[in-house]
């Protein structure tokens, strides 16, 4: 089990849970990574359990940390996951990931989206700006003059037809089309997100994102994704996590 680092200058575990690849880092007083990041492969199948362990033994080698933040690629409320899409296990739905992982771990945690805490690690503040990220599929997020507006699930509505834009634009459309076909997709979507925000500036990160080859407009940005561990820091920023904490109740359903 990790010793605390010190009250004065808190070290922070950032995990970041994808439907590919799980990855974890600590993060400095200043957000910065002290160690390069830790990255296993998504168990599958992946039932809450399965996850804890596999978390565990990732983090165990990682230096000593006071705090933890969590991104999670589903709907988050209240620190329980509402939906979790790469996951199948119907055990997800309504589960207690938040304190789950503060109770394995011995640390207070704080958990999010994953699309938010990569944009909260991004995003200057200013404005209208977008966050989209290109992984196992495709997750979003908006702020307002930097704060965060309520969660839009765009990865499960339809783009074309019967596909989703995680069918449109995520993995497996990458591995299935050419680069150019995928490419012109990603495209389509950036121009359909700016049709339905009148976005600032978007934001492209996530693993995928490298594999953008086409010119983009001028307001869109590719994003290191390193952001998606980085980010975590911005969680235990008071005032981030109150206006948080407002957006997420301004989402539950009566």
């Amino acid at each position: 089990m990790n010793d605390s680092a010190g009250a004065n200058r808190p070290r922070t575990l950032a995990i970041d849970i994808g439907g590919t690849g799980l990855k974890a880092s600590v993060l400095d007083e200043a957000g910065k990574m002290e160690t390069k990041r830790a990255r296993v492969p998504t168990p599958s199948p992946c039932s809450p359990e399965i996850l804890l362990a596999v978390v565990e033994k990732l983090v165990e080698p990682l230096p000593a940390y006071d705090r933890i933040s969590i991104g999670f690629p589903g709907v988050v409320r209240d620190g329980g996951i509402i939906t979790a899409p790469h996951f199948a296990d119907k055990a997800w739905l309504g589960y207690p990931l938040e304190t789950a992982i503060a109770s394995r771990l011995g640390k207070p945690a704080r958990l999010l989206n994953d699309a938010e805490v990569q944009g909260l690690g991004i995003i200057i503040g200013q404005g209208l700006e977008v966050v989209l990220t290109l992984g196992t599929g495709l997750g979003s997020a908006v702020f307002n003059n930097g704060g965060l507006t309520p969660h839009l699930e765009l990865a499960h509505h339809p783009i074309r037809k019967d596909m989703t834009y995680n069918d449109y634009v995520g993995n497996a459309a990458r591995r299935a089309l050419s680069s150019r076909k995928w490419n012109k997709r990603v495209l389509k979507t950036i121009g359909i997100v700016y049709d339905l925000l009148h976005y600032d500036i978007l934001y492209l990160g996530g693993g995928n994102a490298t594999n953008i080859v086409v010119p983009l407009p001028a307001n869109v940005r590719i994003a290191s994704n390193d952001a998606g561990l980085t980010g975590g820091i911005r969680l235990w920023d008071e005032d981030v996590w109150k206006a948080v904490g407002k957006t997420l109740a301004t989402n539950q359903v009566h």
